[in-house]
């Protein structure tokens, strides 16, 4: 069986949140999705559940975090090539959300990021395959 990641993200509107990702190119999967969650498809492994404040405090044993003052987590992201990193961190931009910091180009990496409506990071990143060595 194939291991995948379910990250479960707390949102303060989940309707915005879905028009966010929408307007990134992620989709939903209809089955996991009512008026307290959804489940958004990021590849064929990897989801992210999102879900209203209520909805999120009966799974999570601490507080949600204040992401204006502090990060919960780090979402990183593989992409394509460079041109997609760019193009992600634009449309999250123009959807509301805001870059963390200037695009750092490597060389042999290039990664930006951007925080989406309810300050969650995502970092998104092109690594050239020459580079990585095999292990």
């Amino acid at each position: 069986m194939t291991t995948k990641i379910f990250l479960n993200l707390p949102v303060a509107d989940l309707n915005k949140s879905v028009t966010f990702f929408t307007s990134l190119g992620y989709t939903f999967n209809k089955q996991f999705t009512d008026e307290t969650s959804t489940c958004m498809i990021i590849s064929e492994h990897i989801y992210a559940m999102l879900l209203t404040h209520d909805k999120f405090k009966n799974f999570a044993p601490n507080a949600i975090c204040d992401t204006t003052k502090s990060n919960e987590v780090l979402i990183t992201l593989s992409c394509e090539n460079r041109a997609q990193v760019d193009e992600l961190v634009a449309k999250a931009v123009a959807a509301g959300g805001r870059t963390v910091e200037d695009a750092e180009d490597l060389g042999f990496m290039y990664s930006h990021g951007y925080m989406d409506l309810d300050g969650h990071a995502w970092g998104l990143f092109y690594m050239d395959p020459s580079f990585v060595q095999p292990q």
